[in-house]
């Protein structure tokens, strides 16, 4: 049961990270399985592969580039929600080791990928109204700011998974407040 808390815990961090950068928390999750810290489900052993840390690590670098690149940022937000759906699905679906696939699946689909395509949604609201209201100035700051967001959370949920799954909750309140703050001016 605790094994099971933990690798939920796990799994909706790593799905919160991919929300920010679709790639960060993959290539974590790579690494972290490749050194045999991170345990997943057979169907996903490809993850561990040196290949797979490979084409991972070149996917994260071009991802955070791109965001750097006005404009181009704007666009692959318009990609993100749904591949960060896709992310958080995987990963969520990959740390739930021994469980019946239907739990997994329905876990992994609502919780995953329903956690990343709502912190995906923020971000992109975020991107666009840093374009309009600083003509992407500020885009950057934005940038820096959801990288540095997803590698912390994601490396949090390898080493500590409770705590990311609480600063999660804290995000997502956070980020509540900072909506409702925005809309009602």
């Amino acid at each position: 049961m605790v094994e099971t808390i933990i690798s939920i815990c796990l799994g909706i961090g790593l799905a919160a990270s991919a929300g920010f950068r679709v790639f960060v928390p993959l290539l974590i999750l790579s690494i972290a399985t490749y050194f045999d810290y991170v345990p997943v489900s057979d169907t996903f052993s490809w993850i561990g592969s040196i290949t797979a840390i490979i084409c991972l690590t070149i996917a994260t670098i071009i991802e955070i580039m791109a965001y750097y690149i006005p404009y181009v940022d704007n666009l692959l937000d318009a990609l993100a929600i749904p591949l960060a759906s896709i992310a958080g699905t995987l990963v969520m679906a990959s740390t739930m080791i021994d469980l019946d696939p239907m739990f997994t699946w329905g876990l992994a689909i609502i919780a995953g990928g329903g956690t990343a395509a709502a912190i995906s949604t923020a971000t992109t609201t975020t991107r666009a109204t840093s374009t309009a209201t600083t003509g992407g100035l500020a885009n950057s700051i934005v940038s820096t700011t959801e990288t540095a967001t997803a590698s912390f959370v994601s490396i949090t949920a390898i080493f500590f998974p409770i705590i990311a799954f609480l600063v999660v909750i804290f995000i997502v309140i956070f980020g509540i407040k900072i909506f409702r703050k925005f809309f009602r001016k």
